[in-house]
């Protein structure tokens, strides 16, 4: 089994991924509409744990927008080798989770995190890191708010408040996937706007909370830690 190691240089310490944060930031492309809802190829990239080996298995699906079948997948299994720093978790992601994108044979198209893109303190979260890094265009599409304020939206699937900074600026939006069931939080990462995410994450969700790309990349990196903890 291949381990992946973090790349040469990359930061080790919190001040490090810090500047590596404040300067990468300012490549984020939020200007572009990103692809229709529903065409071309999406994937859905989530990372699994075991805390005391430092191994994290890394998954990457691409869905058929149109019709959410599987289309390709692929695993990665990497090392640890940043701390648990809120704020800095791609910087202990990352690396395994480009190594499965690297494998995959389609796509990815539009690729939806389980998590943060302007929806983070330093509005850099792992969606907008990875779009960068990439340039693909990236959503986040987060289980929960992280340190923003939202009112309740409605009850209905498409209804969403606005998720706000302490300074008013809407940094991502709580959005009702399903009726009456507890919202996801949804920001744009790169490449892609905020109400596209919000339609993409929509479109991704017909019958659960969570969009397929998320529900399937989960099941996918769990299998895969399990396996390789077992081997």
């Amino acid at each position: 089994m291949k381990i992946v190691e973090a790349p040469a240089g990359w930061p080790m310490t919190e001040a490090a991924a810090l500047a590596v944060q404040d300067e990468l930031r300012t490549r984020v492309v939020l200007d572009e509409p990103g692809p229709p809802p529903g065409t071309g190829l999406v994937t859905g990239v989530d990372v699994a744990y075991d805390d005391e080996r430092d191994i994290v298995a890394a998954a990457a699906v691409v869905l058929d927008a149109a019709t959410l079948t599987v289309v390709d997948e692929a695993t990665a299994i990497g090392r640890v080798t940043f701390p648990y720093v809120p704020g800095l978790l791609a910087f202990r992601e990352i690396p395994t989770v480009l190594a499965a994108l690297d494998a995959l044979t389609a796509g990815p198209g539009l690729v939806v995190c389980d998590g943060y893109g302007r929806a983070h303190p330093r509005r850099f979260g792992l969606a907008s890191h990875l779009g960068v890094l990439t340039g693909l265009p990236t959503i986040g599409v987060a289980k929960n708010p992280f340190v923003f304020t939202y009112g309740e939206p409605g009850s209905g699937r498409g209804d969403f408040a606005p998720l706000l900074a302490d300074d008013a600026e809407e940094v991502g939006r709580a959005l009702r996937t399903q009726n009456g069931v507890k919202p996801v939080f949804v920001s744009a990462g790169h490449r892609v706007t905020l109400a596209n995410a919000c339609a993409h994450t929509l479109h991704l969700a017909p019958d659960y909370r969570i969009p397929e790309t998320t529900r399937r990349a989960d099941s996918l990196c769990r299998r895969a830690l399990r396996e390789a903890t077992s081997a």
